[in-house]
């Protein structure tokens, strides 16, 4: 049912990896230990209830596994049934078999933003560190990564990659649950690192950064995307309480000290790819994702600042370098 036993074949097969593949088993039961996360009984449930289902074609770049003559109208309306049974879905959209799950997130919006911009990941190994369900993870594999490993310690979005994996039957893809503490320190084994939407979420944005480079090999790079205000170098907003209802925000920079930042824990020619504003059409509330969404966190009266007087998210993308 959530079965790694082909990944970690592949993952052993790489001679910088293949240390971490054979700790990776005690790490794995560890965080989908179902002492420590109580619902996953019942998402291994929604798991178990999924139609056995051969897709006629899988087309990584839409995120789009099976078509409609694939399934019958029954066994549609058991998978789309299935499927909620993982709600709230967060990262994608996601079409399989013609069902539609209409994710909290545009991811492919993001996704678009910085394809064209970065180093071509055909043939490379990618880490995604905070990978949500994967949807990111599969684009990757779809631009022609060789093998990708997507981490992200929230037990119910690695089910939901175990959803998807179900009909995609890929051992180049896993997504595992662990953060990116879990990693061996100093791993340098990755030619691309991801780490989108994780930086504000951290203590220390400079541990952060250290550990991003440290997964990298020498001339790998960095793609990193994160929220950023308006500002000159060395402006940066610390939120006294919580930011756009999150309570777990601590340092949001100007893209102008974020540069400065890659540029002090040693990443070569850091480059800003794009700026943009989130918006209600980018993140919002759907019948995949039915809790409060950007509109809920933004001023009612005023959709620039956020509920707490803040500048609303706004979100940058930087690429850099390892020496």
């Amino acid at each position: 049912m959530m079965d790694y036993s082909k990944f970690l074949s592949a993952l052993s097969q790489n001679p910088l990896l293949n240390e971490w593949a054979a700790k990776l088993p005690e790490q794995i039961a560890q965080g989908l230990s179902e002492t420590r996360y109580g619902d996953l009984p019942r998402w291994k449930q929604a798991l178990t209830a999924l139609p056995e289902l051969t897709p006629s074609e899988i087309c990584l770049d839409a995120s789009r596994v099976g078509c409609n003559g694939d399934v019958t109208p029954s066994q549609r309306e058991h998978l789309e049934e299935a499927l909620k049974g993982l709600h709230p879905w967060r990262k994608g959209p996601f079409e399989l078999f013609n069902v539609h799950i209409d994710t909290e997130w545009r991811s492919d919006w993001k996704w678009n933003r910085l394809k064209d911009s970065i180093s071509p990941l055909k043939g490379r190994t990618v880490l995604d560190i905070g990978c949500g369900s994967g949807y990111h993870c599969w684009r990757m594999r779809g631009a022609g990564a060789e093998l990708v490993v997507g981490i992200d310690p929230t037990p119910l979005f690695v089910t939901q990659y175990f959803a998807l994996q179900k009909y995609l039957n890929d051992p180049s893809v896993a997504v595992l649950p662990m953060g990116i503490e879990h990693l061996p320190a100093k791993l340098q084994a990755f030619d691309t690192t991801f780490s989108m939407g994780i930086l504000y979420h951290r203590r220390s944005p400079f541990d952060h950064l250290l550990a991003l480079r440290d997964t990298l090999r020498s001339g790998g790079q960095l793609v990193l995307e994160t929220l950023v205000i308006d500002g000159g170098l060395g402006d940066a907003l610390v939120p006294e309480g919580r930011y756009s209802k999150m309570g777990n925000v601590w340092f949001i920079p100007s893209t102008a000290t974020l540069e400065s930042w890659l540029k002090k824990v040693g990443f070569k020619n850091p480059r800003l790819i794009d700026v943009s504003q989130t918006s209600m059409d980018e993140q919002r509330s759907t019948e995949w994702m039915q809790f409060h969404s950007l509109a809920e966190f933004l001023d009612p009266n005023d959709s620039s600042k956020t509920i707490e007087g803040y500048p609303a998210p706004k979100r940058a993308t930087f690429i850099a370098e390892t020496p």
